[in-house]
């Protein structure tokens, strides 16, 4: 045969009362005396908890309100944690201002964006290398003839070369060109989202913006 369970024991006095108000804080939330006895599994009594309630509301330790043919009783509520209308001001302008910088954020991004897709679809920085190797082969070969004008060692560029390398001058010419704008608008995106004007002028010295 199971053994019998030993009966809790019953809080009486102020155990009893410390046991219910404890219990009101924590759960924070209202109560009957019908309730709260059950939910102590019965250390306080029924009748001793609705004594209990009633003398802790008339001592404005709780309150206490009617719920239909019964009375449910609940912690005190904390008023200081209340915002006051200074308070609550303060956080409204700080809630706009966070608005407007999520705002001027999200123009900025899609600006970038823009400006990203406008660089994949010009030249490749592969296409730039290669001009640029090309450019330096031409400005070799284009000083080893000065130097032979110099020395009277002339030799006239046919049309197709002059042609080729005039191509070549112009197609750079415009590949710069879209780049320089290009880091123009970059950078005016990047100019509006920096704050002290030393900063910037590191960033431009350090992008070599001015060279």
């Amino acid at each position: 045969m199971a053994p019998r369970k030993k009966a809790e024991e019953k809080a009486t006095g102020n155990e009893a009362s410390d046991l219910v108000l404890h219990y009101l804080h924590k759960q924070n939330r209202p109560y009957s005396a019908i309730d709260v006895s059950a939910n102590l599994h019965n250390r306080v009594t029924k009748a001793a908890a609705a004594k209990i309630l009633k003398d802790l509301h008339e001592a404005k330790k709780i309150e206490g309100r009617a719920a239909g043919k019964q009375i449910v009783y609940h912690a005190l509520q904390d008023t200081s944690a209340a915002l006051t209308p200074a308070q609550l001001s303060a956080m409204q302008t700080q809630t706009t201002t966070l608005q407007t910088s999520t705002t001027h954020l999200l123009a900025t991004a899609k600006s970038l964006r823009t400006t990203l897709a406008s660089l994949t679809s010009s030249l490749s920085t592969a296409d730039l290398l290669s001009g640029v190797a090309a450019l330096t082969e031409e400005k070799t070969a284009i000083e080893k003839r000065h130097q032979g004008l110099r020395k009277g060692e002339v030799k006239m560029l046919g049309k197709g070369e002059r042609e080729k390398l005039e191509g070549e001058w112009k197609r750079m010419r415009s590949a710069a060109g879209r780049r320089e704008r290009i880091v123009r608008e970059m950078w005016g995106v990047i100019e509006d989202s920096l704050g002290e004007r030393e900063e910037r002028e590191e960033l431009r010295e350090k992008f070599d913006l001015d060279g």
